[in-house]
């Protein structure tokens, strides 16, 4: 799966936050569904302009994007 295929950052769309290509939903949407215990299954039924793949898609941008944050201590 190419992360790039599915996600976008545009600054015209929810203020520059990563959403889902063609869509309003940002990445951070997704994950904060999850975290509250929402299923896969449950999420595309109440969105249907998602997919399985997107929702992975999200999971692993957020994935990758953590490995380059760095704690700077002053």
């Amino acid at each position: 799966m190419r992360v790039q295929d599915f996600i976008e950052i545009n600054p015209d769309i929810r203020f520059g936050k990563p959403v889902i290509k063609n869509t309003r939903i940002a990445v951070n949407d997704i994950l904060a569904w999850l975290a509250s215990g929402m299923t896969k299954e449950e999420i595309v039924e109440d969105y249907p302009s998602l997919n399985f793949e997107m929702i992975n898609a999200a999971l692993s941008f957020s994935a990758q994007r953590e490995n380059y944050i760095k704690i700077v201590l002053v």
